[in-house]
């Protein structure tokens, strides 16, 4: 496999975890959030709880970028020597 489908594949799967991760936080949260802050699948225009659960599943792919990247920056730094 190349270079650029493992890397397009461990993007996949980071980003495949994160809304996974992101949707189960938001919907076992969201009774306890205020009604203006729960998403309405009726309405129209997009809601404040898409944006909630938009920017909690942001948050999870970057703290699983974060986790992942130093580990890969580490075996590239020891396979040039």
């Amino acid at each position: 496999m190349s270079k650029h489908a493992v890397s397009l594949s461990r993007n996949f799967l980071v980003s495949l975890v994160a809304v996974l991760l992101g949707n189960g936080i938001y919907f076992l949260i969201m009774p306890h959030l205020p009604p203006a802050a729960q998403h309405r699948s009726y309405r129209l225009f997009p809601d404040l709880g898409l944006l909630i659960d938009f920017w909690i599943c942001l948050v999870i792919y970057g703290v699983i970028g974060f986790l992942i990247r130093p580990a890969a920056r580490n075996s590239r730094t020891e396979q040039r020597r």
